[in-house]
């Protein structure tokens, strides 16, 4: 897990919850609210999980887009902006996103816990969905990222 500034105090909330569903969180900043620079934080997230450190990443910034356009950068990983709980599951169970970008400043934390409920707990679902991630993955390995 990550964020920037104007994730921290999701983030923060975040981490006792994500570990009471079981899950090991490691936190890769940053660590107070003094404004930072978010792709560092995004991309420290998609890293560990393109290089398989970590098997999910969740990053936090304000809104939740740009780290999901520096996230989908790093090779191997689909990156999902979600703002409710539809799009999470449905980024999981389709698209097998590993990493799941969200919105301090946009979503309210109740919200906030059950849309990363929903994206930890679903399952990719495989079949028709997984010609179309390779499809995702073959326009990856064109520009060479």
């Amino acid at each position: 897990i990550g964020s920037d500034h104007g994730g921290f105090q999701m983030k923060e909330q975040l981490k006792p919850f994500i570990e009471s569903l079981g899950y090991k969180v490691v936190d890769v900043g940053t660590y107070s609210e003094e404004a930072c620079d978010y792709p560092s934080f995004a991309y420290a997230v998609a890293r560990m999980v393109s290089l398989g450190e970590a098997s999910k990443g969740i990053m936090i910034d304000a809104v939740g887009a740009a780290s999901a356009m520096v996230a989908n950068k790093v090779p191997n990983i689909r990156a999902a902006c979600c703002h409710n709980e539809f799009t999470a599951r449905s980024s999981r169970e389709h698209n097998d996103a590993n990493v799941l970008t969200l919105g301090g400043r946009v979503l309210g934390s109740e919200l906030t816990k059950a849309i990363v409920k929903a994206w930890l707990e679903t399952w990719f679902g495989g079949g028709r969905h997984v010609k179309r991630v390779e499809m995702i993955m073959e326009i990856e390995k064109r520009f060479g990222k």
